[in-house]
């Protein structure tokens, strides 16, 4: 599993207080939802040359969501940045769980992924 900064797809999750002790995808970015318009220029950096993001929270149904759509808003065309595809993860960080995916529970920010370096992709 790479972090965010070594691939050309992004996670980018919004949890709060559940990051420190649920965990998150390995490798993915943390933005809190409370603060995330805030830092909207700091997500424009951090993902820039990125082909596609992936936002997503616990569910995936407020939070990651409306991150997701508050992010094409602000830049408009997405495309001018290089991102082609602006999605959200179906079913979340808990179905990502649930499926097997790597996960990690370091207090890194960013995650760097070393938490999952270990771990086997499930079978497609």
């Amino acid at each position: 599993m790479s972090s965010c900064y070594e691939v050309e797809t992004c996670n980018i999750f919004f949890r709060d207080d559940e990051r420190s002790y649920d965990g998150h995808i390995a490798g993915s970015l943390h933005f809190s939802s409370d603060t995330f318009v805030d830092k909207l220029p700091k997500l424009v950096e951090a993902t820039n040359g990125k082909d596609t993001l992936v936002f997503h929270c616990a569910l995936s149904q407020v939070r990651g969501p409306k991150c997701a759509q508050r992010f094409a808003e602000y830049v408009g065309d997405a495309k001018v940045m290089g991102v082609k595809n602006i999605m959200v993860l179906e079913r979340g960080y808990n179905g990502w769980e649930a499926s097997g995916r790597p996960v990690c529970r370091c207090s890194d920010v960013p995650c760097k992924a070393d938490c999952a370096a270990n771990v086997p992709s499930p079978a497609n």
